[in-house]
């Protein structure tokens, strides 16, 4: 017991791009504008699908709870990695690591669970479009939408407590820029094997399911597809699904790379692996956020009628 009070720690130094004080600059402004977009973007997105009638459907209201969820993981992550760069404050206390930890792990187990949701709900509509609205009542999606928040909540919750227990050893130097989890976690001087497994666990529940989820979906909606004899109406089925499609793969591509294997096998000295590390870190916190909302705008005529009343100020019937 001792051991571990001696190792405590009370708070962390984020590293960044410290020592770079013009690349700083350049990241500042772009992350800012980047943060401002994704407030904007996924806010006019949230009001569009609650006042516009035309978007109280399933799939508009699983659209309205992933763009409320990349503003809260963006206002998680990207305030205290600018800050610092202002500040020149680079220190975090502990408890605020770890609620930034944890706020950060729920929302990305939350946004794989809720990709499943939608995948499921775009099968429904093209395989079983006379069920659909037996099927996707409103008790069922909003109990698969607040299903998908209570999981990723429970889950970051035993990452966080796992991750926070180990003891450092007086090594508080966090080279990134917010407090990951597995930037963390390399500066434990303690057996962390509990960590892995259950990272691996998470894993398989929450990245490799909603993709076998999204993955057999998609095989049978483009069965059903491919059989319809109209050719406007599978242009429909595709539009319907193209822009779901787009943010799986942007979304799954970023985070497989960071979390498919929980603990690398390179040495905390490798910079190489440290600078990709933060760049999908910049890509999977900023720029995904960014691209949702863009991509639904474009690729949905309804959402772009809705955003269209929203911003020349005319009556949403």
């Amino acid at each position: 017991m001792d051991k571990y009070n001696q190792t405590f720690v009370s708070e962390f130094f984020l590293l960044g791009l410290f020592g770079h004080p013009k690349v700083e600059i350049i990241f500042f402004a772009l992350i800012l504008v980047m943060y401002l977009v994704v407030v904007l973007g996924n806010g006019v997105l949230i009001i569009a699908s609650i006042f516009d009638a035309r978007l109280h459907t399933p799939m508009y209201f699983f659209l309205g709870n992933l763009s409320f969820l990349d503003i809260c993981y963006t206002s998680a992550s990207i305030p205290s990695t600018l800050v610092p760069i202002i500040s020149q404050k680079r220190s975090i206390s502990f408890y605020a690591c770890a609620v930034q930890m944890f706020l950060v792990f729920a929302m990305g187990s939350t946004e794989c669970l809720l990709l499943g949701m939608m995948a499921f709900d775009r099968y429904v509509a093209i395989c079983n479009p006379l069920r659909y609205p037996v099927i996707m009542n409103k008790v069922v999606y909003v109990l698969m939408a607040s299903t998908s928040w209570f999981s990723g909540g429970i889950n970051s919750i035993l990452h966080t407590a796992l991750a926070m227990r180990l003891p450092f050893c007086g090594n508080n130097v966090i080279n990134h820029f917010g407090c990951e989890i597995l930037a963390v976690l390399k500066l434990a001087c303690a057996d962390i094997s509990l960590n892995v497994i259950t990272m691996l666990v998470s894993n398989m529940i929450f990245l490799v399911l909603p993709l076998l989820v999204i993955f057999f979906s998609y095989i049978f909606i483009l069965y059903t597809i491919l059989r319809m004899k109209s050719a406007t109406g599978r242009r429909k089925a595709f539009s319907t699904c193209s822009s779901h499609l787009t943010v799986v793969i942007i979304f799954y591509g970023t985070i497989f790379f960071m979390y498919a294997k929980p603990m690398s096998q390179d040495q905390p000295g490798e910079d190489k692996f440290q600078t990709s590390d933060k760049l999908m870190f910049l890509f999977y916190g900023a720029m995904t956020p960014m691209l949702n909302p863009i991509i639904y705008s474009l690729r949905n005529k309804d959402v772009k009628a809705a955003v269209q009343y929203l911003l020349t100020c005319k009556s949403i019937q």
